[in-house]
Formats: C-alpha cells, sequence, structure tokens
C-alpha cells in the first residue's frame, strides 16, 4: 500500500474507539495485547508511520491489528507456532480459497496416535493422569495432524492449516490456557468436538508488503529498518522463588510448537513437555531472573540493548509492574536510548485506563501491582 493511501485509511476513523478496534483472533494467550490494541494504535497514529516492526508478535493479534490498520508490518518471534500464525494471517490469500482444504480435513476419520498416547484423556476413566484434551479430540488431531503433513502442502496453505488447527484445540482445551499444568476437572469445553474453521486471514489486496520473520529480536532490530517498533518483551518474573521454567512461554506453549513441527520429540514431567524446554536449554534473557556479573539483572539489560539496537525513529514498549525491571531501571534503560513522550497505564484489577502519565510521572504508580504501561519513546 502507498503511503498516501495507507494513511488515509488510518485517518478515516477515531483510532481511540473501542468500537473502531480492528478484528483480530488468537489462542488464549498469558501475554495478550488484545485489551491494549486501542490504545496501540492511538499512540501509533501519533508519529509519522508506515511499517511497523512487531518484534515479539506471540499470536500476532497486534501484527493483524496494525495489517488490518493499512501499515506494513514486519512481525517476529522466536516461536515457531507464531511464524506459523503470521504466515496464515498476514500473507494468506482471501479466506474463502481455503475452503476445500479446511473441509477434507475435517471429514478425516478419527485415528488413535502420538497426540491421544501422550496428551489424550478419558472422562470415562477417573484415575488417569490429567491431560489437556480428551480422547475423542486427539484422535481427531492425530487425524488432521498426519494428513497436513501427507499434502504436502506449500508453506502459506500450511500455516493456514496449521493454525486452524490450533484455533480449534484451543476452543475445547481443558487447560488454563497455557501446558505447563492441566485442569483437574474436565472443563465443559473439552466435550465439544474438534471442528476447523478457516481463519480471519487478513485480506491483501496486493498494496502491503508483510514480512515473517523467526529470529532473535536484537538481530531483527539491527537489519531492519521501520518507521515505528513494537514490543511487548516477555516479562519473566520478580518473583525470587518462581522456578524460571514456569514463566518461560517455550514451557507454556510447548505443545503448540510439537503441533507445528510434527517432531514427536523426547517429553518430561507430568505435563508431558518438550525436553528442548527445560531450564538448561530453553532460555531468553528477557525472561532470565538471574543477575550478570556487574550485579544487573540480565532482562534489564536486555530490553536496554534492544531499544539502543532499534532501527525506528519511535518505538512503543509495552511492560508490567510484575516484570523483573524496576520502574526505576526501566527508565533509566528509556532515557539511555531516547526521550519518553508519552505514557498510558493500565490497571488490570480495575480493567480501566488510568490518566495519560508524562515523563516520569508514571514511576509512583509502577509499584502497584497489575499495572501494564505503554510507553511512547523517540529515539536519538
Amino acid at each position: 500500500m502507498n503511503a498516501q493511501a495507507a494513511r488515509a485509511q488510518r485517518a478515516s476513523g477515531p483510532v481511540h474507539a473501542a468500537c473502531d478496534t480492528p478484528p483480530t483472533e488468537g489462542i488464549k494467550y498469558a501475554g495478550s495485547k488484545l485489551k491494549l490494541i486501542p490504545h496501540i494504535l492511538r499512540l501509533a497514529a501519533k508519529v509519522d508511520a508506515d511499517t511497523v516492526l512487531d518484534g515479539f508478535s506471540g499470536t500476532t493479534r497486534v501484527s493483524q491489528a496494525f495489517a488490518r490498520r493499512g501499515y506494513d508490518v514486519i512481525s517476529n518471534d522466536h516461536a515457531v507456532w507464531s511464524e506459523v500464525f503470521a504466515t496464515c494471517y498476514l500473507q494468506g490469500k482471501a479466506p474463502e480459497k481455503y475452503r476445500k482444504l479446511i473441509d477434507h480435513l475435517n471429514a478425516r476419520q478419527p485415528k488413535q496416535g502420538w497426540f491421544t498416547e501422550h496428551y489424550g484423556g478419558d472422562p470415562k476413566k477417573p484415575k488417569q493422569p490429567k491431560r489437556p484434551w480428551q480422547i475423542h479430540n486427539t484422535r481427531k488431531l492425530d487425524a488432521i495432524r498426519e494428513e497436513i503433513e501427507r499434502l504436502g502442502l506449500d508453506p502459506v496453505e500450511k500455516s493456514v492449516a496449521l493454525t486452524s488447527l490450533i484455533l480449534a484445540l484451543d476452543r475445547v482445551d481443558s487447560t488454563l490456557g497455557h501446558f505447563a499444568s492441566y485442569l483437574r476437572e474436565w472443563s465443559p469445553r473439552s466435550y465439544k468436538n474438534l471442528r476447523l474453521e478457516i481463519p480471519a486471514i487478513v485480506e491483501n489486496r496486493g498494496m502491503q508488503e508483510h514480512r515473517v520473520l523467526r529470529n532473535d529480536i536484537v538481530k531483527v532490530a539491527n537489519k531492519h529498518k521501520a518507521d515505528l517498533a513494537y514490543y511487548d518483551p516477555p516479562y519473566g518474573s520478580n518473583n525470587e522463588k518462581m522456578p524460571p521454567s514456569r514463566v518461560r512461554y517455550a514451557s507454556y506453549y510447548h505443545l503448540w510448537t510439537t503441533i507445528c513441527l510434527f517432531d514427536l520429540p523426547k517429553l518430561f514431567g507430568k505435563a508431558n513437555r518438550r525436553a528442548d524446554t527445560s531450564d538448561t536449554i530453553a532460555n531468553s534473557p528477557f525472561e532470565d531472573f538471574r543477575q550478570g556479573p556487574d550485579g544487573k539483572f540480565v532482562a534489564v539489560e536486555a530490553i536496554r540493548k534492544l531499544l539502543a539496537s532499534t532501527r525506528a525513529p519511535h518505538i512503543i514498549l509495552s511492560y508490567s509492574s510484575g516484570g523483573r525491571a524496576t520502574s526505576e531501571e526501566l527508565n533509566d534503560a528509556i532515557n539511555s536510548c531516547g526521550k519518553l513522550l508519552e505514557v498510558v497505564e493500565l490497571d488490570y484489577k480495575r480493567n480501566v485506563m488510568a490518566d495519560m502519565r508524562w515523563t516520569n510521572q508514571w514511576l509512583r504508580d509502577a509499584q502497584a501491582p497489575n499495572r501494564e504501561f505503554l510507553f511512547l519513546i523517540a529515539r536519538r
């Protein structure tokens, strides 16, 4: 989309209004920014931007919203399932082009397979390990996932099929939205039947140029220019007693990785986690709870390095009061690379937006729990 047309599209309505928030799709996700999307878009509209880098895209809800608003999007995340989502939503064709594929997958006959063996539970057998899905749905999962592999689909078609499958599984699970542990009693939705639907693809009429990446965010920020970068780094936990594996996204969403890769990995623990999500292997500096040799927290220094590496004149940064970085450390990291233009505060406990906070006024409120902040930063 040319810059003039994109700006006209974004100026066609008040982006701060809740009713004007573009529709997005996603799984249940601990890091979801669904409630923040209208405020992210409002801040984005304050700067001259046509290309946006979404550096930690997760379920890609923010990438989807930026794309629907007319921006060219660079969607990046280290998770393979996030790459699958972004490829589906940002590079897919008209949704109805996939009707035949989705109908074909829905028609597969259930079969006993690897997923049923490790993740399927029978509600008629009370004395068994807790599982995320009932066996009538894991048998469909086994049949559909094998068929997706057998069909030899191109990368976009495969991403559409996998996204549809993951969304369908998310609707019939028996979890709190992640796969580090499972509910003691079967959830009502777990009795429903797994059925795939066509994802709500962001239709690209050939005017937008979206890119999908899966790489280290600092490398991406160094290499790719954008007009605006949006960063929502994983926060880890400021609870010293919290085991690190319990706050890592690789641990929380390991099953989506396995469904995408279909690599039937080695498993461990009661939740049958992938062996490559163990503490000794899976580690992101943004989720690191340790201090470095200089006494500074690894997670805080990772944020500082990212902000300094970004090749965009403006940045929107999300952060939570429950994250590893203290308000003073985060403020110092922001000021070291640019000027803080505006802060938006969301109180999740009260579920209301607070007044806009300017410069350092937000520091006082950052000590209270359940606060989420959006920082609009002008890079030096």
